[in-house]
């Protein structure tokens, strides 16, 4: 009893540091204190690991996104130099209501995604066919120009909803701003092999040389089983097994290429405007 009260007032004299590290090692305060520790350690060196990494996630992702444009212009080949190919292109900030570029944003630093969430920069929708809720004010576009400086190709970005995912593209239309040259999706979340073919380049291909308008203005491209009346040259084969993500596909490229998407631009492309 004497060497228990010895052990006890010892103890009692450690203060509670010295009290805490006397605790047998596998009690539940040091259980406890171990585990809280390996989690700060834990939580610091993932966002150590998050903040230094970024500067190169942010530069893959631009490398990312370049890639996707020279690829939609068909541009793009294996192991070239991806930023001195993208410099042909003249990126800009476009006005959706004017169809006119503006010089209120720098086009290298604009976020699309961002200003479709600004309240300042976007509108809510209520005729929603590409089910995107609110579409930004200001858009990214890519200029490509020929030798005499007029337009080659305008590549832009486009998005909408599928079956079970926003898909996220670009299309690319020729100088007359009526033919389309490509359309890929970079971000999706469809079904592989159903709604996931619009990534099947076989399927990519047959917009190439489709036409937007018909003679009354109105965009007609449709993706149907069966060639539509206005036509072969308006009309893209259905997915098998995909109709919903077809159709989604079809309401967003007819959404952004409509009036009030990027129609009031291409007409300026039309008129060597711009």
């Amino acid at each position: 009893m004497s060497d228990q009260r010895e052990t006890l007032t010892a103890n009692s004299q450690k203060g509670p540091v010295g009290r805490f590290f006397a605790l047998p090692v596998d009690s539940t305060p040091k259980t406890i204190f171990v585990a809280v520790v390996l989690c700060l350690v834990a939580s610091m060196v993932v966002s150590l690991a998050a903040v230094s990494l970024r500067p190169l996630q942010q530069q893959n992702a631009l490398r990312n996104q370049q890639i996707n444009i020279l690829q939609v212009a068909g541009l793009y080949e294996p192991g070239q130099d991806v930023a001195k190919a993208f410099a042909a292109f003249e990126p800009g900030v476009l006005e959706l209501e004017t169809g006119r570029l503006t010089g209120r944003f720098d086009p290298l630093t604009f976020d699309d995604r961002a200003a479709a969430q600004d309240p300042e920069l976007s509108v809510a929708l209520t005729d929603d066919p590409a089910s995107i809720v609110r579409q930004a004010r200001f858009v990214s576009v890519y200029i490509l120009r020929n030798a005499s400086g007029g337009v080659d190709k305008v590549v832009l970005p486009i998005h909408g909803y599928g079956l079970w995912s926003t898909l996220y593209g670009y299309v690319a239309i020729e100088a007359d701003g009526q033919t389309i040259y490509g359309l890929q999706f970079y971000q999706h979340a469809e079904t592989p092999g159903l709604g996931g073919e619009v990534d099947n380049p076989r399927w990519r291909a047959q917009w190439n040389g489709k036409s937007i308008y018909n003679d009354a203005g109105d965009v007609a491209i449709t993706i149907s089983r069966m060639t539509p009346s206005q036509g072969q040259e308006y009309h893209i084969d259905a997915i098998s097994g995909a109709t919903l993500t077809g159709r989604g596909v079809e309401n967003l490229v007819r959404f952004w290429l409509g009036e009030r998407g990027f129609a009031p631009f291409l007409a300026h492309v039309r008129a060597g405007e711009i």
